[in-house]
């Protein structure tokens, strides 16, 4: 049940025969007395989730007469059943029943994929909702850490179990689903919804993102180049390794002052006059912090269990399939992990909120691009696995065209529907690209240091 005020907690606790207990004054005193800081909080967050959620009814808590179980109930219905993704749910202990009963391991892998779209949404929903009583700045570091949870959740799985093609190309799909599939499906559907008027967006914001995605593509550039350029044998055999690790600090600092010139000290660049505008119920923390959080950390570790399942199971899934794992690493992966996002950015164009939806695909791609992967580069530096920068000459490829084109489309701060047909199609031809492509399991996982001049990509 959603709690804007404390008019209307004062109405459900008389009409339940109940009292207001300190607690929820507290609570209540906090969400009047931190509207201001709500303002700048929901500029770092990205706005796709209330287009997910469903009001619940709140007939079952209410009658409940222990304040303890009535609260739990409350949360437990709008944490579980206030998501348009419900009817997923039932996947996630099915996949575990399967992995415990040693069922197929392709269905395994189906289930973890459909389990964790519900829980990517609920995870940026209880983030939302923790920002709400922790301000913007904790607000947008939790944004960095738990936006993308499902996609780097994958990565840490894969680079643990060393199975860095899986990482490599998550986080690259993760990419491009974001700048073509997302941004090109927003700009046709909100093209074709709006065709008699122009569509208009902020592009100062699209600038800034641009600049950043264009910096991490060098440094992933910078080592296939080296690779190209330099004559086997005549540079060390590490010398890509420190290239990639180098890079990826700069990345990681380019990332931490984005994140304050975004909070900070162009913080208007960023703001909405469409989020403004949005309703104050969905401006307002609807579940307690220290039950946002409690959610928060056993959504994170069911959804540590079920990525551990898709990584150990996504090869058998591609031999059983006769799919390649890098078309399901690179578009499968990645269109199940943003279902959530996916849609509210369309549902945005729909409306002619162009800035939303590029705060939503530019975002997530920015994210993952400058914070991720360099994160990923560095973890495996400090457990000793091989990781490099190095995408291999197709990956790459990929990516710099597509932020190049993405880039041109976004230059003069109009959209029409033309532009998203050439973005969407130019998924579907890198889509097409990977479903063709496959590469010997002998050479796949190579986590370990590779011999004089020879890439780990």
């Amino acid at each position: 049940m959603m709690i804007s005020s404390m008019d209307s907690q004062e109405v459900w606790e008389l009409e339940n025969g109940g009292h207001i207990d300190s607690s929820s004054k507290e609570i209540i005193r906090n969400n009047n007395n931190n509207d201001n800081s709500n303002e700048a909080a929901k500029t770092t967050q990205i706005v796709s989730t209330p287009i997910m959620r469903k009001k619940s009814d709140p007939l079952l808590p209410s009658n409940v007469r222990f304040r303890i179980l009535r609260e739990f109930l409350a949360n437990l219905q709008e944490v579980i059943l206030g998501t348009r993704l419900a009817l997923l749910f039932p996947a996630v202990p099915l996949a575990v029943i399967a992995r415990l009963n040693n069922f197929g391991r392709p269905w395994v892998f189906a289930l973890s994929l459909l389990g964790l779209a519900p829980l990517a949404e609920r995870v940026s929903f209880l983030t939302e909702q923790i920002a709400y009583f922790t301000g913007p700045t904790v607000g947008g570091l939790m944004n960095a850490t738990c936006g993308n949870a499902t996609e780097l959740i994958i990565a840490l799985f894969a680079l643990y179990e060393n199975k860095i093609h899986v990482l490599k190309y998550s986080l690259l799909g993760s990419v491009l689903s974001n700048l073509l599939l997302v941004l090109g499906t927003s700009l046709l559907c909100g093209g074709l919804a709006n065709i008699r008027e122009e569509q208009r967006y902020d592009r100062k914001q699209a600038d800034v993102n641009s600049l950043l995605l264009l910096l991490g593509l060098l440094c992933q550039m910078l080592p296939l180049l080296f690779r190209y350029a330099a004559e086997p044998g005549t540079f060390p055999a590490d010398s890509i390794l420190q290239l990639s690790r180098a890079s990826s600090i700069l990345m990681l600092l380019a990332y931490v002052a984005y994140i304050f010139f975004q909070l900070k000290t162009h913080r208007k660049l960023f703001e909405s006059q469409e989020q403004e505008d949005e309703d104050e119920d969905e401006e307002k923390a609807v579940i307690g912090f220290w039950s946002a959080f409690s959610w928060l950390v056993g959504m994170t570790a069911i959804i540590a269990v079920l990525s551990e399942y898709v990584v150990g199971t996504i090869e058998a899934a591609s031999d059983s399939w006769g799919i390649s794992v890098s078309f399901i690493s690179i578009i499968l992966l990645p269109i199940v992990g943003n279902a959530a996002e996916h849609a509210g950015s369309i549902i945005f164009a729909f409306k002619n909120k162009l800035d939303i939806s590029l705060g939503v695909a530019l975002g997530s791609a920015t994210q993952i691009s400058m914070f991720v992967v360099p994160l990923c580069v560095v973890i495996a530096w400090i457990i000793g696995v091989y990781m490099d920068l190095d995408f291999s000459l197709l990956e790459t490829g990929s990516l710099a065209f597509t932020i190049i084109i993405v880039a041109f489309t976004l230059q003069d701060g109009t959209s029409h529907y033309m532009k998203g047909v050439v973005l969407f199609l130019c998924y579907i031809a890198i889509a097409a690209c990977f479903f063709v492509h496959k590469i010997p399991q002998s050479t796949a996982n190579m986590g370990t240091k590779p011999s004089l001049g020879v890439s780990a990509a």
